[in-house]
């Protein structure tokens, strides 16, 4: 049972709540995702989703696009490519380490064909 302001007032579970994930869906549109978690120490995920060639753009070139994820600095320079290879349609996870890096605010940016986010992730030690 939930009261005002979303508390819960009893439960059964211990508050736990479930999701499903449906794999069998495929994603209709780039989708960048914010990293997990941010802040972030040492290790976070970032997660992205590539459509199927004819849903990302009616001018998209056949086969699989050519995938760049890419971590930046704050002054725009290149720390990693985590990733650089064509990817099937899908929903991918990936992890960063900044276990050699400083403390601070850095970008991840997401280049597939005519796609491109930026966001940005946050390493606090």
């Amino acid at each position: 049972i939930f009261g005002g302001k979303g508390a819960i007032i009893k439960t059964t579970n211990g508050g736990i709540t479930f999701t499903s994930n449906n794999e069998k869906t495929s994603p209709v549109k780039y989708y960048l995702f914010q990293n997990y978690p941010n802040p972030f120490n040492p290790v976070t995920k970032i997660k992205f989703s590539v459509p199927p060639r004819g849903l990302s753009s009616p001018n998209a070139p056949v086969g699989d696009p050519l995938v760049v994820l890419k971590v930046f600095d704050i002054l725009g320079r290149e720390i990693e490519t985590l990733v650089n290879e064509k990817k099937s349609p899908g929903t991918y996870e990936v992890t960063f380490d900044g276990s050699r890096l400083s403390s601070g605010i850095y970008y991840y940016t997401l280049t597939a064909g005519e796609f491109k986010a930026t966001k940005k992730l946050v390493l606090l030690k």
